[in-house]
């Protein structure tokens, strides 16, 4: 069978534009780093040690919110962890991921699904859609919960009022 010059360079071509269409950073591009630009929570290391390090910094808790970051536990197929920023919540047990590293290395996911399949409901197994098989992925995967961008609603400062008699207050009812 005769192949022409001209089909194996098409083939090449459209081989070679799936390369192109992934970030330059492909083969070094990580989850955390990723997930910290994109939520803008400030913490760094491994994604398995997040969870500990937004303790007493950022607000956690199992309820899945746009922006917040999902931190999935260590496990024998994901040693060091995995974070993902919320894109948008479909329901109580499911929302839609976006991420890096996960499905191809260093390969960026926006808006896959996620599905809760823990049984308190909390988060805690999660099943997540896997590029390869083009769905949820076989396995479900040990997770904390959702990291928060706002702080913990505690304070130890005590709260100012304004008030007419400062003399802000005074100047702008002068003004008037």
């Amino acid at each position: 069978m005769f192949v022409s010059l001209r089909a194996v360079f098409a083939a090449s071509v459209l081989a070679l534009s799936t390369l192109i269409a992934l970030p330059a950073s492909a083969g070094t591009l990580q989850c955390a780093p990723f997930a910290r630009q994109m939520s803008g929570i400030d913490i760094h290391g491994n994604a398995n040690s997040w969870w500990g390090q937004a303790e007493g910094r950022y607000a956690r808790g199992h309820e899945p919110r746009v922006g917040a970051v999902l931190s999935f536990s260590s496990s024998r197929s994901m040693p060091v962890g995995h974070v993902a920023m919320v894109s948008k919540v479909v329901s109580d047990r499911e929302v839609l991921l976006t991420h890096a590293n996960w499905s191809y290395r260093g390969g960026i996911e926006r808006d896959v699904r996620a599905v809760d399949v823990s049984p308190n409901n909390d988060w805690t197994d999660v099943r997540v859609w896997y590029g390869p098989i083009g769905g949820l992925g076989l396995r479900s995967n040990p997770a904390n919960g959702f990291i928060y961008a706002d702080a913990p609603k505690v304070s130890d400062q005590p709260v100012r009022i304004a008030s007419a008699e400062t003399a802000g207050g005074a100047a702008l009812r002068a003004a008037f």
